[in-house]
């Protein structure tokens, strides 16, 4: 054990979670060559093989999966020590990572993230905006917001809020297509919507709630994309209210008959939650949502 080097599980770590070399080595700032080298250091000092390769990528073999649980108690350990003994446990500074849905870290997050650093100067906000499952486990955020409920675990999990989403088209659209009278008149017209193999939640499939079977002209992973496609005029399309809202460019369809509601959830990994700079977040958020609520809400 004595070539053993403790920071070499940094890098174990950061492979076991992203499962690419690559990957892993880009999140630690090394090159790929270096992050090799130490996971070959770290295999030889423990006399033990961690990963199987493959053009897949990295997965850990029985003796990694069971030094993974050990490094990941080792770094809980290793940063409650340092915001404990370091003093840095009522500091608000350092990085944090927000995953988040696309829609909301983009329309509702991101104008604020210039709030939320002006109060915490030493603060680094990095914000994930994306149609993707983030997990806690391998670190991909400190802190997630998620249309779905996350299963149970070592999380701290909360409703954040709940959000209330309509039919929408652009004029030029509606000028040229059918008249809407009601819900039966929907089956002659085009949507714009998700890419149904792409769609990691079920919450979102919005479509088979408000046509069942509707044809799609334009399908995208993008919340974003679908609302620039609706304002173009390429069909009618489900968005949240605090998306469309704002839009000009958009008219509510069928406003008494088709609405929907789901919610925002925020969860912190217990390992996290008591730092100073995850709580910051995380109050943060609350308090904007709080203030902004009717935003969520239709009209």
């Amino acid at each position: 054990m004595a070539e053993f080097d403790w920071n070499d599980l940094k890098s174990f770590l950061a492979v076991a979670r992203s499962g690419r070399l690559t990957a892993a080595a880009a999140r630690l700032g090394l090159d790929h060559s270096t992050l090799s080298r130490r996971l070959a250091g770290l295999e030889h000092a423990l006399g033990a093989k961690l990963f199987d390769r493959s053009p897949s990528g990295y997965t850990p073999t029985d003796e990694g999966r069971r030094l993974l649980a050990s490094a990941e108690e080792m770094e809980r350990l290793a940063i409650g020590a340092a915001d404990s003994v370091g003093g840095s446990a009522a500091l608000v500074e350092g990085a944090v990572r927000i995953g988040s849905p696309e829609g909301f870290g983009s329309y509702f997050l991101a104008p604020r993230a210039a709030k939320l650093k002006a109060l915490h100067p030493g603060l680094t906000v990095q914000l994930v905006a994306a149609s993707a499952v983030f997990s806690l486990s391998r670190r991909d955020a400190d802190v997630v917001v998620s249309v779905s409920r996350p299963p149970a675990g070592r999380l701290t999990v909360s409703k954040l809020i709940d959000y209330d989403l309509a039919l929408y088209a652009a004029p030029s659209y509606l000028e040229r297509a059918a008249p809407i009278g009601s819900a039966a008149d929907l089956r002659r017209h085009v949507f714009v919507s998700y890419i149904g193999e792409l769609l990691h939640f079920p919450e979102l499939d919005f479509l088979q709630h408000v046509a069942p079977g509707g044809t799609t002209s334009v399908e995208s992973s993008n919340l974003v994309a679908q609302l620039r496609a609706t304002l173009a005029g390429a069909g009618l399309c489900v968005l949240p209210a605090f998306l469309a809202g704002g839009e000009p460019g958009l008219m509510r369809v069928l406003a008494d008959e088709v609405s929907l509601t789901r919610s925002l959830w925020l969860t912190v990994h217990q390992d996290l939650a008591g730092l100073a700079r995850v709580k910051a977040v995380v109050r943060f958020i609350r308090d904007e949502v709080e203030a902004a609520k009717g935003l969520f809400k239709l009209g």
